[in-house]
């Protein structure tokens, strides 16, 4: 102990106080990094943290993702793969790509699940006004709606090796429910091959999340009240997703009236008909953005009731908001419940 004391004592301990302040010192904290821009008709929002990452480098090479995907299945864009197989005629094979391959799998295996969402309803939203095309001035006819829900279907469907094939003419695809899912789920992929675990990819109002942040701290996002008054957007409950995918769909946002009906933008596909029941937001976490983008629109379509069920049958995290006379009634499953 007495040696400390002495000069060259106190020069050693000094040397150790310095070395560990300086190797502290040298321990460099993650970075954030925010970065913004626009993909399929919407904008997007990414934050990670990460040690000396070039940002605009790591930008541009999500902007190229993003224009691949963009390029494969918008319908707004006249060239694009997904309006090439539009135009195609029956019973000709069209090879697609990787990307357009992986969301027509998973869009008609959703399809098959909950016989709620069907991709091939792209002339059935067209007719009602929710795609390229504008709102109709007055609603279609019963006749229009029967002849349309005939011709459309996943069954009407040929995925192989080679490609995909149309059985019946004038089938026509829409990947709105799933394709910005995807968009998230391919920028989260090359956020990670560059050693990025702690980030939020968000597209359109869809998330996928990771890690956490520098401090520790969880991931937190909100979900929104569905009944806020127009224009005013208020948190309605917020949940700690972990590493998921959080996927909110309703009916309160995209919608029009038309002789004092009002017409929302999720469709069922047996009757052809935009719904009305009770049921006004669906969030459904799942590791894939993509499957919970889906599920979402899926569960939507069900209502309230039957929305419940396919929960608890496959043990989904799903949170449900519905409207009553008593004002608004939720409903969280059981596989959610962890997370709020």
């Amino acid at each position: 102990m007495n040696k400390v004391n002495t000069p060259q004592g106190i020069i050693v301990l000094f040397i150790i106080m310095l070395t560990v302040l300086l190797s502290g010192c040298g321990k460099s904290v993650p970075e954030e990094t925010y970065l913004e821009g626009k993909t399929m008709g919407t904008t997007y929002n990414i934050k990670f943290y990460a040690e000396q990452v070039d940002s605009k480098k790591v930008q541009a090479e999500i902007d190229a993702v993003l224009v691949d995907i963009n390029q494969s299945m918008s319908t707004y864009i006249e060239d694009s793969e997904i309006n090439t197989f539009n135009r195609l005629g029956a019973n000709q094979v069209m090879p697609i790509s990787d990307d357009f391959r992986a969301v027509i799998t998973e869009s008609i295996r959703i399809g098959d699940s909950t016989k709620t969402l069907d991709v091939t309803m792209g002339p059935l939203i067209d007719l009602w006004g929710f795609g390229p095309d504008k709102k109709p001035t007055k609603r279609p006819t019963d006749e229009a709606l029967a002849n349309m829900v005939s011709k459309i279907g996943t069954d009407k469907l040929i995925l192989n090796e080679q490609g995909l094939v149309k059985t019946v003419a004038d089938l026509e695809l829409s990947f709105s429910a799933t394709a910005k899912g995807y968009g998230i789920d391919k920028v989260a992929e090359l956020l990670q091959s560059k050693g990025i675990t702690d980030y939020m990819v968000e597209i359109g109002g869809e998330l996928r999340v990771a890690g956490k942040k520098p401090s520790g701290q969880d991931w937190r996002i909100a979900i929104e009240q569905p009944d806020a008054n127009p224009g005013e957007r208020k948190v309605h409950r917020v949940l700690t997703p972990g590493n998921n995918s959080i996927a909110t769909s309703g009916d309160y946002r995209i919608f029009y009236v038309m002789d004092g009906e009002t017409y929302t933008h999720l469709i069922d596909p047996m009757s052809g008909m935009p719904i009305k029941h009770d049921l006004v937001s669906v969030t459904v976490l799942h590791p894939s953005a993509m499957t919970a983008d889906g599920l979402a629109t899926a569960l939507t379509i069900m209502g309230m009731e039957k929305a419940q069920r396919y929960a608890q049958q496959h043990d989904l995290p799903v949170y449900l908001i519905a409207k009553s006379a008593q004002g608004l009634v939720t409903y969280s499953s059981p596989a959610f419940k962890p997370y709020l």
